[in-house]
């Protein structure tokens, strides 16, 4: 029985190392499909990183876009008013019917010299 058992280990041994051997196997197996599926997964990643800051920025603008639009509509319901239209006709230098048109010049050197003699 002794022989027998001597026979057993050996076999046990080899059976052993051929298990370690095909985990070993398997394991890298498995590491080097991990490894691949990370790197196949890498640039869809980057690029929709990429893509969603792209898209912050974009509605930024979209934002400031807006409230300049406001502001804009704003601008344009003041810009209808007779006040204001006779304004921008003043600013041309229209004038009523039945009024002169007078154009002073050197106002600028008269409020200096002003400026400097009330000093």
């Amino acid at each position: 029985m002794s022989s027998k058992g001597k026979r057993t280990k050996p076999k046990r041994a080899a059976r052993a190392r051929r298990r370690r051997q095909r985990l070993s196997a398997r394991r890298f197996v498995v590491l080097a499909l991990l490894v691949l599926i990370t790197l196949l997964y890498a640039g869809p990643l980057r690029s929709y990183y990429d893509k969603r800051e792209l898209v912050r920025h974009e509605q930024a603008q979209v934002a400031l876009l807006r409230s300049q639009h406001d502001e804009l509509k704003q601008k344009l319901k003041r810009a209808v008013t007779a006040k204001a239209v006779e304004r921008a006709a003043r600013r041309h230098f229209y004038v009523k019917s039945g009024e002169r048109l007078y154009i002073v010049i050197g106002i600028d050197s008269w409020r200096r010299d002003r400026a400097r003699a009330g000093r």
